[in-house]
């Protein structure tokens, strides 16, 4: 652990990444405040499970734009204006959505696809604010593991906020993403941050082979965790236990924090893509055996080490990313695998239902390690000829303690 100390005591460090994961936790409350509300003003789970997944999808929309347009004007600018309007989008849910659901729909839109890109604009600035691979790998690291708390603790804000109102939950959210957006952008590095030029092709990042890889491939890891979000209910309603559904969510997050902050520890010698597709590996071994639905305390194990892999896979890709992003569109790449995970996701939530209702919660359980498998192949297969190999990460050769 000495190894993240050193790195939380680099100037600014630790102010960038608090301030991101604060200004990031909208996106663990969003959903829930927004069915809470609905359902507070007598709209049924149809219409709130509507609203919440059109949040989703502006989400996903608006971060490869905003992404784009911080790699061309800088952060400050962007990331404030987002913020802005994104709070002013759940202040319209929460002062005229419940009257009419054409408003509240434009309220949810605006919400999301303004959601300020934090997450895409902290990995495009440490390799500016740290020094060396070895710091920014570790950067990564500890980013993709703490990112697992944004969902842990952002509903529980929400449930703590409703006790009050439903309004209340939805103004907190966007209060937060205001809050969290000013602790980044008033910091030196984030003013001071300017893309590079060259990124002005129409395409961005998608014009990079290796990029386009990456997104299918995260698409799929999206898609066996939205699975899991949905199995885990279905599982929690064949074996009669309610508590299950939360449990099993709450420790595949924890596997990924544990394998996030270990994988971190020291540097990874080594061809970063070689080290992926080992990892992508593990990660599909990971998520297949969860199609056997045991009961406890089998299950429980499973979804631990469902989780392990999935933080040390994002932190290797992010490393990529530095590499294979054309000049001038690092920030939009970073929101391109946004974007991926959440269409995934969204993606895999719908298919584990349909697959539950077909064939009971090993069915749906199966689909999530159909996801795994399919995104190891398309590393595996695609990644020689697609750029990924030749994506030859300098990293140092010895590997020592630590100095995202």
């Amino acid at each position: 652990m000495r190894a993240y100390l050193d790195f939380l005591r680099k100037p600014y460090a630790a102010r960038l990444l608090g301030g991101t994961l604060l200004g990031r936790l909208p996106n663990g409350m969003a959903a829930l405040a927004i069915v809470l509300f609905v359902r507070a003003h007598g709209g049924g789970y149809t219409l709130s499970g509507v609203l919440s997944a059109v949040n989703g999808l502006a989400v996903a929309a608006g971060q490869p734009v905003l992404g784009r347009a911080m790699d061309r004007y800088g952060q400050t600018r962007i990331l404030a204006a987002a913020a802005t309007a994104s709070a002013a989008g759940f202040a319209l849910l929460a002062a005229f959505g419940g009257r009419s659901p054409v408003v509240a729909t434009a309220a949810v839109v605006l919400a999301g696809f303004a959601m300020p890109p934090l997450e895409a604009g902290l990995r495009a600035l440490w390799p500016s604010v740290l020094n060396g691979p070895a710091e920014v790998q570790a950067a990564y690291a500890l980013d993709a593991a703490a990112q697992e708390l944004l969902f842990t603790v952002g509903p529980l804000l929400v449930v703590a906020a409703a006790v009050v109102s439903t309004e209340t939950a939805l103004l907190l959210t966007g209060a937060l993403g205001i809050a969290g957006t000013l602790v980044v952008t008033t910091s030196r590095p984030s003013r001071a941050w300017r893309g590079e030029p060259g990124g002005g092709h129409w395409a961005g990042p998608l014009r990079s082979p290796g990029m386009r890889v990456l997104i299918a491939s995260l698409s799929c890891v999206g898609v066996s965790l939205g699975v899991f979000s949905v199995a885990v209910v279905a599982y929690a309603d064949a074996r009669h236990t309610s508590y299950a559904s939360g449990l099993l969510l709450a420790l595949m997050s924890g596997g990924a924090l544990i394998g996030g902050i270990t994988y971190g520890l020291r540097p990874r010698t080594g061809p970063a893509y070689r080290r992926l597709v080992l990892l992508m590996a593990c990660l599909a071994a990971g998520y297949v055996p969860l199609t056997w639905a045991p009961g406890f305390p089998v299950m429980p194990v499973l979804a631990v080490v469902s989780g392990l892999f999935l933080a040390p896979v994002l932190a290797c890709v992010f490393t990529l990313v530095d590499d294979l992003a054309p000049r001038g569109t690092v920030t939009e790449a970073f929101a391109w695998l946004v974007t991926a995970f959440a269409v995934g996701s969204s993606a895999g939530a719908a298919l584990a239902g349909l697959a539950g209702d077909a064939g009971g919660v090993h069915a749906a359980f199966a689909v999530a390690g159909a996801g795994g498998v399919l995104a190891f192949l398309v590393i595996l297969l695609a990644g020689p000829t697609g750029g990924l190999a030749a994506a030859a990460v300098r990293e140092p050769e010895v590997a020592g303690p630590v100095s995202r």
